[in-house]
């Protein structure tokens, strides 16, 4: 075998052989600098938001090198009152949320099950969401916003009653958290505090509903998109506000980090961040999880995947 030869083993076949190519490249890792503020003006209690979460998942997943991401609570529940609360969509008492609730979880394949507003509803949103700041407070953003998806996932899918203490502090408390001190904290002046300073940006930001994503440049200007939009949608705006700028998407991490991490997963969460055919799921599984790693599980004929670990 001559030495002059550039020997490698090939990654994909397996095959040792002569490379293609000189073996010295230039390659550019340096990660983009981050110019964008984005923020995703949001509420514990929004179905809306609930159904988008594939969606965001896979945006700030493959270009979130690309902006701060900031997430602000909007307040969509203060209390029940005798007027309408959203006749639009039929909404003018607690049970009259259940069938909404339960077509979009149907629409968007994110479940809802809803029954708990017919007998134990939510009386106000501003609780979960006054625990959320405190959290964000002394644990940052990355932890309160686990917390708030632990919220939706017991509000949604497990009928809890997120809007009283005991709930929150065992959410908290899941989490490795101090839940009674996050909560005592949230039901003091700061917790407020903090809630009105979340109110008063959402004004700021022109955020009228929920899920608004607003995404702002150096020079100030932005750009806004109201309610469940596309992957493509939230690409294209990231591009134009970027002064078209080609992004580059970062590879995703494998399902395994994303479920130990995330601890819950749906299966349309699944399908949207890897790009699988509903009938493609069940084999994709197999493929990246061992069988301890992981329970199926299945809500209103929906499955979703538990990490065991």
């Amino acid at each position: 075998m001559s030495n002059n030869k550039n020997m490698m083993c090939d990654i994909n076949t397996g095959i040792c052989g002569e490379t293609d190519g000189a073996g010295m490249e230039m390659m550019n890792f340096q990660r983009p600098q981050k110019k964008i503020d984005l923020y995703y003006v949001t509420d514990p209690i929004c179905s809306h938001c609930w159904a988008l979460e594939p969606v965001l998942r896979r945006f700030t997943e493959q270009y979130g090198d690309y902006f701060r991401f900031h997430t602000v609570i909007g307040g969509l529940l203060e209390k029940w009152h005798d007027g309408p609360i959203d006749p639009a969509n039929g909404i003018y008492q607690p049970a009259d949320v259940v069938k909404h609730w339960r077509e979009v979880g149907e629409h968007y394949r994110m479940p809802i099950d809803g029954s708990l507003m017919k007998n134990d509803h939510v009386e106000s949103s501003y609780p979960a969401s006054r625990v959320f700041t405190i959290i964000q407070k002394h644990h940052g953003a990355e932890v309160a916003s686990s917390f708030l998806r632990r919220a939706r996932e017991a509000l949604f899918i497990f009928n809890q009653n997120i809007g009283k203490d005991e709930v929150l502090i065992e959410i908290a408390s899941k989490m490795d958290l101090d839940g009674k001190a996050m909560v005592d904290e949230a039901n003091q002046t700061i917790g407020q505090t903090l809630l009105s300073e979340n109110f008063d940006l959402t004004k700021q930001l022109g955020a009228r509903g929920f899920p608004t994503i607003v995404m702002i440049n150096e020079e100030n200007q932005g750009i806004k998109l109201v309610g469940n939009r596309s992957l493509e949608d939230f690409v294209q705006a990231l591009e134009k506000i970027l002064a078209n700028t080609e992004l580059q998407a970062s590879t995703l991490p494998s399902l395994e980090s994303i479920l130990k991490k995330e601890k819950m997963l749906f299966a349309r969460e699944i399908e949207v961040l890897y790009d699988l055919h509903e009938d493609e799921l069940a084999s994709f599984i197999e493929k990246e999880l061992d069988a301890n790693a992981y329970k199926r599980n299945e809500v209103l004929g929906e499955v979703y995947l538990t990490y065991n670990y």
